[in-house]
Formats: C-alpha cells, structure tokens, sequence
C-alpha cells in the first residue's frame, strides 16, 4: 500500500530548515518591518530576509535541476510553504511570487532561454521575478469570444516586440524601487495583424520576457508605477502595483511563448501555485490554532476554570484542528498527485484547484472562528488574530479567485464529456479506458 504520510528524510529536512528560517529570519524581520507606518518602508526591511533566502539558496530551490536549480517535489514546497506562512506571511509572499514569476520558465524548458534563469540561479543579491497576467479591469474573462480581452498589447516590429498596457495586482512586478522586477513574464494579446472576430482570443495571447536590463534600456519613461496599492494584509509583500508598460522594446528572443502558446503555460503555472495557496492557508489556519489553543489554556474569563473546559470554545478549537487536518491531507494529496498522478493531467489539476479553494475558504472561516473562542480580546492588534484575518481573507481572492476563476475551471472539467471524477485518487475508470 503506497499510502504513508511520514515525512521521509528529505521532507523532514525541508521541515526543520523552513521552521529555522522563519523563526530565526521571518520572525525577526517581522517585528522589524511593524515598526514602519507605509507599506514600500515595509517592504524594504523585509529585503534583508529575501537576500537570506537567495543566500541560502532557497530561490535556487525553486528551479528545478534540470534547469541547474536545486528544487525538490512539489510536496516538499507545500512543506516549506506551510512553515513559512504560519510564521510570516507577507515576507515569503515575495519569495514565492518569485517562484510564480519563474514558473512559464519552468514549464516550457526551453534551452535558447536558460540565461534569464541566471540571476536566480547565482545565490547572490536579491533578484525577484513576477508573472505578470492580471490588469486593472481584471482578466476573469479574457478570453470571451467578442469582449476585448487584455489590454496589455505586443506588436511585431522589424526584428523585437513593442510592449504596451497596465497591469495590476502581479506579486514583485515594481520590483523593490519601483523600477520593475529583474525579471517579468507578461501576459499580453499580440496585434501586429488585424483581427478576425470569429477568431479564438487564445491565438493572440503571448507571453514576453523584460528584464530589468531592458528597462533601464528603453527609458524611464518606459515603466511606471501609475498608483501605488496599499493592501489590507500581507502589507510587507512585494507589491502588485497598477503599473504601465509604454513602448517597451525588447528582442525577439524574449519571447517566451509565442501567440498561442501562452495560455496553456500560463494556466498550468497557476494550477501549481494552486497548491501552494492550499499550503498558505494551512500555516495561517495552524497559527490561528495554537494562538487561540494557548489563550484558552491560560485564561478563564474569571470563571473557575479555563476556557479550554467549556464545551463552547472547545468545540470552536477541534472544528479548526480538524479543518486544518483536513487541508493539509488535501494540499499534500494535490502536490503528489500533480507530479505522480494517477488520472490525466484535467483529473490531477481538478485536486489542485480544489486545494485552493477549499483550503483557502476554510482558512477564513477557521481564523474567525479562532476569534469568537477567544472573544473580545482577539480585537486587540496585540494578539495576532487581527492581522491573521486579514491575510487569509486575501487567500480566496488572489491567484485566480475563487468565484470568477477557479469555481470556473472546476465547472469546466466537470462538463467534459471525458470527466473521470476519483481518477486522481483511483486512476481512469473502467469507462474512460
């Protein structure tokens, strides 16, 4: 029986190395960056924990080795995931926004763009990437037949690209001056051609590389920060500001996926960060339990006993350590399944967008309810509940939401005629063989 959900060695190293970082770098540059009032002097302190983690190489570590990283299985990332976000979150949001950045690389594997992959790879400095999709108007449904879609252009001219449109709400994409990221994949519509109204949207959808180097190259005026986002949680994270791109020019080797190309890279990299929005939900739900778990423990309310004895409260804490239990089991299954099956690749995604939304959903539910067991108290910013809520209200929305995306591709795979519904937990029915 396969079945084991011991930690071998190697995920049990992974464990103890991610609880050391963020209880020894996280948490320290935590309490640091609380001192500031704005989000960018945030930002900035919690570089320093970035540039450990690029020491140490855990950007490296998220490259695989066969594109000269070190990076483990999916599972040992929801690993290290779960710790860092029960610690904090914010700070290893840009670390892992640098792994969604990376990750059209990662899927297509071409070898005539390994040197976009250098800067990662080096451990030095602190590099950060960014996947450069959504837009101000959002992208729920860009790709309608008949509706605009995005708005963020590309033109063939002479032997480059020309790179025009506003983005917003991509993890690391100003980079840390407001300047952009060392490295963006952007998502945007080809029109060097006129188009075809009948035609499939997803045949113009590319996605081009810019470098920081050809920013720098095409001007200042090139990149901007139209409006600096202020968010209600993960305040220190590397902000997805409303930035516009104006006739960036970059060669034609930057491209990464030709028009028609992208949509299937860009869809499999968020059903990968899928399952670590399951792990990122965990390590909040995990916090919000042992917090609520110890105040229960030691106070009584002035009462005779404390809290953890009345059935009301203890009630409240097994619900969340049984939600969590539950997603954990489901984002552990979904990061095997993704790489080791069984099913085909719609059942083994269809277990990873069900990680994200159950996961993330129960994350808000469980930390509220970590408050009403803690009553009153929990509103004061003194204890964590406050800040634990507010940033697992953004897991549901953010990386495809919930409602508009990620509901939707389930809706999808549901009504394929090739639907197999337990073929990532049996393999293909005896119907589908």
């Amino acid at each position: 029986m396969p079945i084991d959900f011991h930690l071998g060695p190697k995920e049990a190293g992974v464990r103890d190395a991610a609880a050391s970082f963020a209880q020894n770098i996280l948490k320290p540059v935590r309490a640091e960056y609380m001192a500031y009032q704005t989000a960018n002097e945030q930002f900035h302190v919690t570089r320093k924990a970035y540039a450990a983690a690029s020491a140490g190489g855990m950007i490296k570590g998220q490259i695989p080795p066969a594109l000269g990283g070190s990076g483990g299985s999916l599972i040992e990332t929801a690993i290290l995931v779960e710790e860092f976000y029960s610690v904090e979150p914010a700070a290893s949001l840009t670390i892992f926004g640098t792994a969604l950045g990376l990750m059209p690389l990662i899927l297509t594997q071409k070898p005539e763009h390994r040197e976009f992959l250098a800067p990662f790879l080096s451990c030095e400095g602190t590099p950060v990437a960014s996947l450069v999709f959504s837009e101000p108007g959002g992208v729920a449904n860009y790709l309608e037949k008949g509706a605009p879609g995005l708005n963020t252009t590309a033109r063939r001219e002479d032997d480059g690209w020309v790179i025009n449109g506003e983005k917003k709400w991509a993890t690391n994409s100003s980079g840390w001056d407001n300047g952009g990221a060392d490295l963006a994949c952007v998502v945007c519509r080809d029109i060097t051609e006129p188009v075809d109204p009948d035609s499939d949207p997803k045949d113009r959808i590319m996605v081009i590389m810019v470098t920081r180097a050809d920013l720098e190259r095409n001007g200042e005026k090139s990149f901007e920060v139209v409006r600096e986002v202020s968010l209600l949680g993960h305040t220190a994270s590397g902000p997805g500001h409303h930035i516009k791109y104006t006739n960036v020019r970059v060669p034609a080797k930057n491209v990464l996926c030709q028009p028609g190309e992208a949509v299937k890279v860009v869809s499999g990299a968020f059903d990968l960060t899928a399952v670590l929005v399951g792990a990122m939900s965990v390590g909040i739900m995990r916090a919000a339990f042992d917090a609520a778990l110890a105040f229960a423990k030691s106070d009584d309310r002035r009462g005779k006993v404390p809290l953890l004895e009345r059935q009301a409260v203890a009630d409240l804490l097994s619900s969340i350590k049984m939600q969590t239990e539950a997603c954990r089991a489901l984002t552990w299954k979904a990061a095997h399944a993704m790489e080791n099956g069984p099913g085909d690749y719609n059942a083994r995604r269809e277990l990873a967008l069900a990680a994200k939304v159950y996961c993330s959903d129960a994350a808000v539910r469980a930390v509220t309810d970590a408050i009403n067991a803690v009553g009153v108290t929990a509103y004061d910013t003194e204890q964590p509940f406050a800040e634990l809520l507010k940033n697992a209200i953004g897991l549901p929305i953010f990386d495809g939401g919930n409602v508009g995306v990620r509901r939707r591709h389930m809706q999808e795979l549901m009504l394929s005629p090739s639907y197999d519904p337990w073929a990532a937990t049996y393999g293909p029915s005896s119907a589908t063989k």
